[in-house]
């Protein structure tokens, strides 16, 4: 439970508060339930959350880490979104793994999906032994958020970083084959 705490102290740490800029004028997401109770979430613990991590098939695959919480994750979501959109016919899958708390998955989470109009693939990584999952995400990941995973089939590359929406296209058309 120490290890827990120390985590979400970390977390809580990195991600520095920034001024978030609003996603509500993203014109391009459009999310098709409109109340926040019709959301379903898909929870994973890391062992289920892993083979999406390493997928063999050909595309190319975008994984952030964030939560509702983080400032300059918030900020990066509507470029995430924006990436979805326009790359989804080139063979790029964007999966934004959320970081919540189990109990703000109804009071914060959802709603917050709602509001945003998040249209990306959104898991929700529960899984209290994050000193042992945070390693196998990468090696040198502190447990920072945000951070992504770019790969595909022959190359992967983390980021423990927040991105902007040209630093997101000039990475990830680096895996476009």
């Amino acid at each position: 439970m120490k290890v827990y705490v120390l985590l979400l102290v970390i977390l809580f740490s990195a991600c520095k508060q920034e001024e978030v800029q609003k996603l509500d004028a993203d014109p391009v997401v459009v999310i098709e339930k409109s109340n926040a109770k019709d959301i379903d979430l898909t929870v994973y613990n890391f062992n289920e959350l892993e083979p999406l991590l390493n997928k063999k098939d050909g595309k190319v695959y975008v994984i952030n880490f964030w939560a509702t919480w983080c400032a300059p994750c918030v900020k990066e979501l509507p470029y995430f979104e924006t990436l979805n959109e326009e790359y989804k016919n080139i063979n790029v899958d964007v999966v934004l793994v959320s970081l919540d708390f189990p109990k703000q998955y109804d009071t914060k989470l959802k709603p917050f999906i709602t509001k945003h109009k998040l249209k990306s693939r959104i898991v929700v990584l529960n899984d209290v032994d994050s000193n042992t999952w945070i390693p196998k995400v990468d090696k040198d990941w502190t447990g920072a958020i945000p951070a992504t995973i770019i790969y595909n089939n022959s190359k992967r590359t983390f980021y423990e970083k927040s991105f902007n929406l040209e630093e997101l296209k000039l990475e990830v058309n680096k895996f476009i084959e």
